[in-house]
């Protein structure tokens, strides 16, 4: 378990922070970037899960910034070696696999879509769209950080799985693509 005595260390002081390993990076460094994205995503969905209030996709989006802090922890890991340990806490397929089958779950009750959709309709799917473009996000940003450097290919998998499933939620949220607003191209010429 983690345990936060003080909030401050004032070891970033210089413009550096640590990661999991002991060494230190610049904040603005290309990891960093995508630790911060992951953040940012994660906020954003617990203003999915507010707008949601007690319901089992509320439950669901919880497990998720769950698996966003695990996540988090894993890009805060360099190395070429992705294999969990007692030391090291890594995302893992069964992860992603579990997403899938979310995914696979709400899109079965979903008409397909006949045309792009706009974010809204519902205040509570307009934060799970908040959410998604977010996830896409930090998506840019891992992918940014993996093609400089060795990045768990089960932590890539996950951000770009968990922008669908938030696509698949905010339809779910606006019954089930009833109340999508659809993209109407060139409607304002």
């Amino acid at each position: 378990m983690v345990r936060l005595n003080r909030i401050y260390t004032r070891t970033g002081d210089d413009g550096t922070t640590g990661l999991a390993d002991g060494s230190r990076l610049p904040k603005h460094a290309a990891r960093m970037e995508a630790i911060g994205a992951v953040d940012e995503a994660n906020c954003a969905i617990g203003l999915a899960v507010c707008a949601l209030g007690d319901t089992p996709h509320a439950s669901v989006l919880t497990r998720i910034q769950n698996d966003l802090f695990d996540l988090g922890a894993d890009l805060a890991t360099p190395g070429e070696d992705f294999t969990p340990n007692e030391m090291t806490l890594r995302i893992v397929p069964s992860q992603v696999e579990w997403l899938e089958r979310q995914i696979d779950a709400i899109n079965e009750n979903i008409a397909p879509l006949k045309s792009f959709i706009l974010p809204g309709g519902s205040e509570a799917a307009a934060r799970v769209h908040i959410a998604r473009a977010s996830a896409r996000a930090a998506e840019r940003r891992a992918t940014a950080l993996a093609s400089a450097q060795p990045a768990n290919p089960a932590a890539l998998a996950y951000i770009n799985r968990l922008s669908d499933y938030l696509f698949v939620l905010a339809r779910a949220v606006n019954a089930n693509g009833a109340d999508d607003v659809l993209w109407v191209p060139g409607q304002n010429r």
